[in-house]
């Protein structure tokens, strides 16, 4: 795992920022094969006035309606680089990430006058 050098702060940056996952169906285990990604600004009703959801999706192999929510993502200090952090969290209702993929990690900082970015990336999953 890479050190974060000069970051002390990591966050993602308005409603419209894109989470990159591959989601297995929590029911028949099928893994989707493209990429698919969330956003906070998104949201699908769910069958039968049940409320809504990030994204709402039928599984191609078993067809049964499967939803995920995206939960606030989180503003981490950067101390303790070594170790993980959580930065998303998400409501999983028949929808579970299994793969991530950072992209346009990267910004430019005014104090210190020079670009930042993030481009190597060790992430996991953690259910709670």
């Amino acid at each position: 795992m890479g050190k974060i050098c000069n970051i002390t702060r990591l966050r993602a940056e308005g409603e419209d920022f894109r989470w990159y996952l591959k989601l297995k169906c929590g029911n028949c285990g099928e893994v989707s094969e493209k990429w698919q990604y969330l956003r906070l600004m998104d949201s699908a009703p769910l069958k039968g006035g049940r409320g809504s959801a990030t994204m709402v999706q039928k599984c191609k192999l078993c067809s049964r309606e499967n939803s995920i929510g995206t939960c606030r993502d989180t503003d981490r200090a950067a101390e303790d680089s070594e170790k993980f952090k959580t930065i998303v969290e998400f409501e999983c209702r028949g929808l579970e990430p299994v793969d991530f993929q950072p992209q346009d990690w990267n910004d430019y900082d005014e104090k210190t006058k020079e670009s930042v970015g993030i481009y190597e990336v060790t992430h996991k999953f953690v259910k709670c």
